[in-house]
């Protein structure tokens, strides 16, 4: 089924139910009261010093300074955060390990490798989404195009001639340019790099000719005049990127390619530990020291229910799997 045929489903629609929503539900029992144990673990599935640790630990604290509990954060970043979210799944379901995962574990990752020694659907239950980001199409400054309408007519007019970098096989920044030449019928070929750094200066140096990657780590070489940015994969347009143009309204109404990350723990933990929860990190999600640390991340705050993000989760995964199917993607 061509991409354009899927029913794209945005953010703000899927989520619904927002962060204020959930604040207002009726008041249950705190998770402290709740916990089988004094400690709450929190497994973060990214490296120490990424965006997903630094939101994963400014929650932890809050939820530290709110419990009176002890909380504790481990790093188990391998192989591109499975690792970490198969540990996840695999805790005993009483509330004392939580994880906060993101799109390739939760979403793409079933489809990418032949055999996951967990299954992200059945085996994990949501907590809530944490945090939202878009990828940015960019080009060198050198190419000779100055928004998207001209380099889509500059690539056709080149078929098999251009190529572009991503930040891994099977990543965001690989499908999302995967999506993008399926609707717009572009071939572009797929030159992938170890993760973010490299990927964006190959593509200032003009070694590619375009890239799909996170504002973050595109604005500095932006501000250097080695980039340009011609357009963002979400839906709407990105607050700190207000003058860019989004995808869906340059042409292909519904695009949408985001990266996303939230909490999740096992599948059997307690319904009432999970509302619990829910109802602790929405609240950090109103506090303005949490909200400026993860916007200044590059994230936008997300929020909501346990089946709003369940249902997110649901439609992500039915986004991605024809695209990795056509792309022939693999990570093992």
């Amino acid at each position: 089924m061509p991409a354009r045929a899927h029913r794209y489903v945005s953010r703000r629609r899927v989520l619904g139910a927002t962060a204020a929503t959930a604040l207002s539900a009726a008041a249950g029992a705190t998770f402290a009261q709740l916990a089988s144990s004094k400690t709450l673990r929190i497994i973060l599935t990214a490296p120490p010093g990424s965006s997903i640790d630094v939101l994963g630990r400014v929650i932890a604290d809050k939820l530290r300074e709110r419990s009176g509990q002890a909380v504790v954060v481990e790093n188990r970043p391998a192989a591109g955060g499975t690792v970490g979210t198969h540990e996840i799944s695999r805790a005993t379901p009483d509330g004392a390990t939580i994880g906060l995962s993101f799109t390739g574990p939760l979403a793409t990752a079933p489809f990418l490798y032949s055999k996951l020694p967990y299954d992200p659907v059945k085996d994990l239950a949501p907590i809530v989404l944490v945090g939202t980001a878009p990828n940015v199409l960019a080009v060198p400054s050198a190419l000779p195009v100055n928004s998207f309408k001209e380099f889509l007519a500059y690539a056709r007019q080149r078929p098999g001639q251009l190529n572009y970098a991503s930040v891994g096989n099977g990543s965001a920044s690989h499908l999302s340019m995967e999506l993008l030449k399926t609707e717009a019928g572009l071939y572009l070929v797929h030159i992938p790099f170890n993760g973010a750094p490299p990927a964006v200066q190959a593509t200032a140096a003009g070694d590619v000719h375009a890239v799909m990657s996170n504002p973050t780590t595109l604005l500095p070489v932006v501000q250097a005049g080695r980039i340009r940015l011609l357009a963002v994969t979400s839906r709407d347009r990105w607050p700190a990127l207000r003058d860019l143009p989004t995808i869906d309204e340059s042409g292909f109404p519904g695009f949408e390619a985001i990266a996303w990350n939230g909490f999740v723990a096992p599948a059997a933990t307690p319904r009432a530990i999970i509302d619990a929860l829910n109802r602790e990190i929405n609240t950090t999600f109103a506090m303005p020291e949490v909200t400026s640390r993860i916007e200044a991340a590059g994230w936008q705050v997300g929020g909501g229910t346990p089946e709003s993000f369940g249902t997110f989760m649901q439609a992500e995964r039915a986004r991605w799997q024809p695209v990795i199917r056509r792309s022939g993607a693999r990570l093992d």
